[in-house]
């Protein structure tokens, strides 16, 4: 009778979570790890990312890391670029139309299903028919087919360069478990989260921000390294890195020398991916749409100073051309350095005088220039600077500070005049810009980063961004990607204000098989960072 009450109440559980839109807690079933692990436990700086499903997590980096730790792609990065994973190979048919991916045999789901062609076919047509944070082949795919030599082809509606590298990093999901589901984002049961990646979620809680993965013994791949990945919140990150509560932590250049002359720490400098950036909304505001208007805000803001007051100097100078240095592709090209007198002249130009003994800037039909400045509650001190270098040069700012999650939504809906922006993946395929420039408003799944910039006039920019996604020769796009570059710098649609380069401590007696990918910042963000790199025992 206790063991039939046991299993009643556990349904009862089981049922109540997978009703919840929200899941306050979860601690989904899963096979506890065992062999050998180089490290039992890691533990990690936590807070709450969203139920880590392919569409129920926050769109943000530490929200989608976590959910690539359950859910692999057909190609993963390492610190050089794409690798093979789920696809063991691929091949480019047709003058880039189709891209044809073998998919590895052998590999089963979570809960003992195998993987299989079709749940790759199922997972690309899903994306296309869902809007989701995890899907980057949008509306570009014409069609999608299995084949009996155990591959998939997956035909363009138009060659598309960058394809390769959004098709290949697409989270893959089973079909058995989301063929019913309509409504994907609102699905948070158990099952959500059983994936084909080498760790298992095992606890999770909203309330408290805590996340547990345990390595999945079932994993097709190189083996886990770490047993048990933790997520925990902590108020003072550094603090708890010194007692021993998290193995990992980023470090400010103020804290950096209590470390520098210590052996038992590892200090590794971060690649520029990560970066702020300031919108300019010229739907909102005419004056944006006048390129002189633009140039004249870029001389105006000092970029210098925001590096060595905000970032303390771990950070590099936005560049105009928007890719930062460390990107693959970036160029040489036209800087604006902080000038005001030169601010003042482009405004002059523009008809924006700033009449004797006033503090307002007037525009040309006499109303005064006065914008508002959207910011987080944690971005003040960089708004007040920008704030008062505008002003300088006679353009007043109100500064409206809101949480990070009301910001990111006014920004997906266009609703601010200025504001600033900051996230990762500056590193990426330069075909982001496509989606900053030349793409629509951002939908409530995606990301704010992708929200478009409607009122934005620049004929030859607009053709460059459209020809570098066809031209599959890679000489010929990087050609066009430095164009490019030279053309944003000419025509400064946003003012990119600098990227974060910092620094990572761990102690490595602890664990040290942290890592990079070639395009992003962060190491514990790697799914390879968990995973045995070389060696007899990286494939099971």
């Amino acid at each position: 009778m206790i063991i039939m009450v046991i299993i009643v109440l556990s349904s009862l559980l089981l049922l109540t979570a997978c009703s919840r839109p929200e899941p306050e807690e979860q601690t989904p079933a899963g096979t506890v790890a065992s062999g050998d692990y180089a490290v039992d436990v890691i533990r990690l700086e936590g807070g709450d990312w969203g139920y880590p499903s392919p569409f129920a997590h926050y769109p943000r980096g530490p929200g989608g890391f976590k959910m690539a730790l359950i859910f692999d792609s057909l190609l993963e990065r390492d610190e050089k670029g794409l690798i093979p994973w789920l696809a063991q190979r691929f091949t480019v048919e047709d003058g880039g139309l189709t891209y044809r991916f073998f998919i590895r045999r052998g590999v089963r789901w979570q809960d003992g299903t195998p993987l299989t062609p079709e749940d790759v076919a199922f997972s690309l047509d899903y994306a296309d028919r869902h809007a989701a944070t995890w899907s980057y082949v949008f509306d570009a795919v014409s069609s999608v087919a299995t084949a009996a030599d155990h591959s998939v082809a997956v035909r363009l509606k138009t060659p598309n360069a960058t394809m390769l590298y959004n098709i290949g990093r697409t989270r893959i999901i089973p079909k058995h478990v989301w063929e019913g589901i309509e409504r994907p984002k609102e699905f948070n049961a158990p099952e959500a989260v059983i994936g084909s990646g080498p760790y298992r979620l095992t606890h999770y809680s909203k309330a408290h921000g805590t996340y547990r993965f345990e390595a999945f013994e079932g994993f097709w791949g190189p083996r886990p390294q770490v047993r048990t990945i933790e997520f925990i919140p902590l108020s003072e990150p550094i603090l708890g890195y010194e007692k021993g509560q998290i193995d990992l932590v980023g470090v400010t250049p103020d804290v950096l020398p209590r470390f520098a002359k210590n052996a038992t720490h590892k200090i590794v400098r971060s690649p520029a991916f990560w970066g702020y950036r300031l919108l300019l909304n010229m739907g909102a505001v005419a004056a944006f749409r006048e390129k002189t208007v633009r140039q004249a805000m870029a001389h105006a803001i000092d970029r210098d100073e925001l590096v060595a007051k905000i970032a303390r100097g771990a950070a590099v100078p936005g560049r105009a051309s928007i890719l930062p240095p460390d990107h693959v592709m970036a160029v040489e090209t036209r800087t604006y350095p902080f000038d005001p007198i030169r601010a003042r002249e482009l405004l002059d130009q523009a008809g924006y005088r700033l009449p004797e003994g006033t503090q307002e800037r007037l525009s040309p039909n006499g109303k005064p220039l006065a914008l508002e400045l959207l910011c987080s509650s944690e971005e003040v001190r960089l708004a007040e600077l920008i704030r008062q270098r505008l002003g300088d040069v006679g353009i007043p700012l109100t500064i409206r500070s809101v949480d990070g999650k009301t910001r990111d939504a006014r920004v997906r809906g266009l609703d601010y005049q200025l504001a600033i922006l900051g996230h990762g993946g500056w590193g990426g395929d330069p075909d982001y810009l496509t989606a900053r420039f030349a793409g629509e408003a951002a939908g409530p799944n995606a990301a704010p980063s992708h929200a478009g910039l409607p009122g934005f006039e620049a004929p030859k920019l607009m053709e460059l961004l459209q020809r570098q996604q066809t031209a599959v020769d890679p000489q010929e796009r990087r050609r066009l990607i430095a164009a490019l570059q030279h053309e944003l710098a000419d025509q400064v649609p946003e003012i990119p204000l600098f990227c974060t380069t910092g620094h990572t401590i761990y102690r490595p007696a602890t664990y040290d098989g942290w890592m990079f990918m070639f395009d992003h910042h962060s190491l514990p963000h790697s799914k390879l960072s968990y995973l045995e790199r070389s060696g007899p025992a990286a494939k099971r």
